[in-house]
């Protein structure tokens, strides 16, 4: 007999999944990875390989994690295992769960650090500062573990208190509010690089096609795109599956989930770029790109200061999104087995990805020659092992678990009435294309 579980309560809405599910996906590597990726890898054609991916790889994916969290209704790792036990196979299937599980807690230890440094710059850019001086502030800010470790604390007691607040009441209530202030402060932003940017420069780095450019790295690099911009393979999706309503539609909830991840993205692309062109700035990705080049431009801008501050508050909510969907999956887990009430939880688990953030913050200064894995410092250390071996393993062994091992009722059950062309479609694309894909990434990662 099946152990009873702890119930977590359910969506108000089903714009509400939408919108949890979206902000889970657009994080800061969405916004200062993505736009990069395309302008350097053939503009418009990266762009075209980087769809094709999302459709064959990404969505197929997405849509398994939605159907096995909201079949089971729990947390990934007894989804997992429910899902696995009523499709007559082993329960061993959990150790899926608990990769990803275990990949969120880590991503979420180093990714609080660097999101707490979007809080800081928040102030950092409101403040007069010289042009000149922007990589200077850099360094000056990361030299600090102090000053590390107290925007880390902020940022990870305010992921804290938005999922001890239950589904309903915390993330439900906050990606309302997130999401649509994240998209004003993006449409603002493209707006103002409009008038006041290299705004045709920004459509031909992006978007004008050149297959010169496109190389085998060129379709790894869209694959990994697709497949990591989406959330998947941590199980944040599956969590959020678990309490999508009944009667939402899987497959166009996927498809829009994955549009609006990738509007974001351009929609990024479009504010950032022509700022940078417009100052004569190497055009570049990563911390890099927001914390030294963009801030040069908005020190040497009219009104520079307010458009600043609103860059990094648009960045600070893009992470907060995300951070909340790393944080549930374990949460979820904890809450529903009975160990631990949901806020206590919610706790424990904050308090230990807190706890490793603190090498993260120390890998900056004093511990920069420590080396925690041979070549890698604390913070490559945790993000080799969750992105490159976790997340890719977790989501090859859905697309697996899915094409090949779930019995086909239960499939049909969770996804209801679809187009016969889609569907054949999409199980010809999780059977084979996206468990090969993703194990090309997995194998080019760590080679």
């Amino acid at each position: 007999m099946e152990k009873k579980l702890k119930s977590h309560g359910a969506w108000i809405g089903k714009w509400t999944f939408i919108l949890a599910a979206t902000g889970s996906a657009v994080g800061l590597g969405n916004i200062w990875g993505f736009p990069y990726k395309a302008g350097t890898n053939g503009g418009g054609a990266f762009v075209l390989i980087y769809l094709l991916c999302i459709v064959m790889i990404g969505v197929p994916i997405m849509i398994s994690e939605i159907i096995i969290g909201r079949r089971a209704g729990n947390s990934p790792i007894n989804a997992m295992k429910r899902t696995a036990m009523q499709s007559n196979t082993s329960s061993l299937w959990k150790l899926v769960g608990w990769s990803g599980i275990t990949a969120g807690v880590l991503i979420l230890s180093f990714y609080s650090v660097i999101a707490g440094i979007c809080l800081n710059y928040i102030f950092i850019a409101a403040l007069p500062s010289d042009a000149l001086s922007s990589s200077d502030q850099f360094g000056a800010v990361i030299a600090s573990p102090y000053n590390l470790l107290f925007w880390h604390t902020v940022f990870m007691l305010l992921t804290f208190l938005i999922v001890s607040a239950g589904v309903k009441n915390g993330i439900g209530r906050m990606v309302k509010i997130l999401m649509p202030m994240l998209g004003f402060l993006l449409i603002f932003m493209v707006i103002y690089a409009m008038f006041n940017g290299a705004f045709i420069r920004t459509l031909e780095f992006l978007f004008a096609p050149d297959f010169s450019n496109v190389t085998a790295e060129t379709f790894l690099s869209a694959m990994g795109q697709a497949f990591f911009s989406l959330s998947l393979g941590m199980g944040s999706i599956m969590a959020y599956g678990a309490y999508m309503p009944k009667d939402q539609k899987v497959v166009p909830t996927s498809f829009t989930v994955a549009s609006l991840d990738t509007l974001v993205a351009m929609l990024a692309g479009l504010a950032i770029f022509p700022i940078i062109f417009a100052f004569n700035l190497e055009p570049n990705s990563g911390p890099g790109l927001v914390f030294v080049s963009m801030l040069s431009a908005f020190n040497q801008m009219q009104f520079g200061q307010i458009i600043g501050a609103f860059f990094f508050i648009l960045l600070s909510i893009a992470a907060l999104s995300s951070s909340i969907s790393l944080l549930e999956p374990g949460v979820a887990y904890l809450s529903e087995e009975g160990f631990l009430s949901r806020r206590y939880s919610a706790l424990a688990i904050s308090f230990f990805a807190w706890s490793l953030g603190i090498g993260t913050a120390l890998s900056f200064n004093v511990l920069s020659e420590f080396n925690l894995t041979p070549g890698r410092n604390f913070l490559d250390s945790m993000d080799f092992i969750a992105n490159q071996i976790l997340l890719p393993l977790g989501g090859m062994m859905i697309a697996i678990f899915v094409g090949w091992f779930m019995k086909k009722e239960l499939i049909t059950n969770e996804v209801g009435y679809v187009n016969q062309i889609i569907y054949k479609l999409w199980r010809f694309f999780i059977k084979f294309i996206a468990p090969i894909s993703v194990a090309s990434i997995f194998i080019s990662q760590i080679l």
